[in-house]
């Protein structure tokens, strides 16, 4: 019994190593896995279902060994792929899950988020969080040609790189930990899973006097990377190439 938690694969062509790596992931772990949860980025970048995207086409033909075996398939979306539909996630086999969630996992409660809402000192990129996650932004956006989402798409990420390398950004946007402990005694856990930062790690901490974990998730620009939790084990990273 175990179950597999992935994030920010950022799936492009460009990174074709990254896609195979994927696939890998999926006939050799995932497939065998109670579960699999990808929280959030899975594409570098996606601008609606309704555009012809061949990576994410051949994302749905690597899940077909899931969808064989009825094995389940959890999306939190990203800030990178957060015009995922429906439609995409029925072709996929996925079920989409809000941001943040709470699941049983094996007896522990564990809230789920993709994280950047948890990297509150970042005023500019909350501001404009919550901007594109507004129905009307949406709906504005998504009645563009598709030559022009594909060009706002390529202009946000140039702007995204060159922000996240100034060396003055980089604190802002690490998480806040008085937003995670907020988040977890909401939600009333001790465990919390997120991506999104790209800061692999597990850390100890304290909510309200009882002892508490927060685990990130790491991206596969260079390599791929899981967390697998079982039962009777702690959890436990793996790298393709480790």
């Amino acid at each position: 019994m175990t179950t597999l938690f992935i994030s920010d694969l950022h799936l492009d062509a460009s990174r074709p190593t990254i896609i195979a790596e994927f696939e890998n992931l999926i006939v050799t772990q995932a497939v065998h896995a109670d579960a699999l949860y990808i929280l959030g980025d899975l594409f570098e970048a996606w601008i609606g279902d309704d555009a012809d995207d061949a990576v994410g086409h051949r994302f749905v033909a690597a899940m077909q060994p899931m969808r064989k075996a009825r094995k389940p398939v959890f999306f939190i979306h990203g800030n990178r792929d957060f015009l995922i539909g429906e439609a995409f996630t029925r072709e996929a086999g996925m079920v989409l899950l809000p941001d943040a969630c709470v699941i049983d996992l094996y007896g522990t409660p564990t809230l789920l988020m993709h994280g950047d809402t948890l990297c509150i000192d970042d005023a500019p990129y909350q501001a404009f969080r919550t901007l594109c996650r507004s129905a009307e932004w949406q709906r504005q956006f998504m009645s563009r040609p598709i030559t022009e989402r594909e060009a706002f798409a390529k202009q946000a990420r140039q702007e995204s790189q060159r922000y996240t390398t100034t060396a003055s950004n980089a604190s802002i946007m690490d998480v806040n930990p008085s937003a995670v402990i907020d988040a977890m005694r909401s939600a009333g856990v001790r465990r919390l899973i997120h991506g999104h930062t790209h800061r692999p790690a597990t850390h100890a901490l304290e909510i309200d006097g009882k002892p508490g974990e927060r685990i990130v998730l790491a991206d596969w620009y260079g390599q791929s990377s899981s967390l697998r939790i079982s039962p009777q084990q702690q959890p436990k990273a793996s790298d393709s190439r480790s």
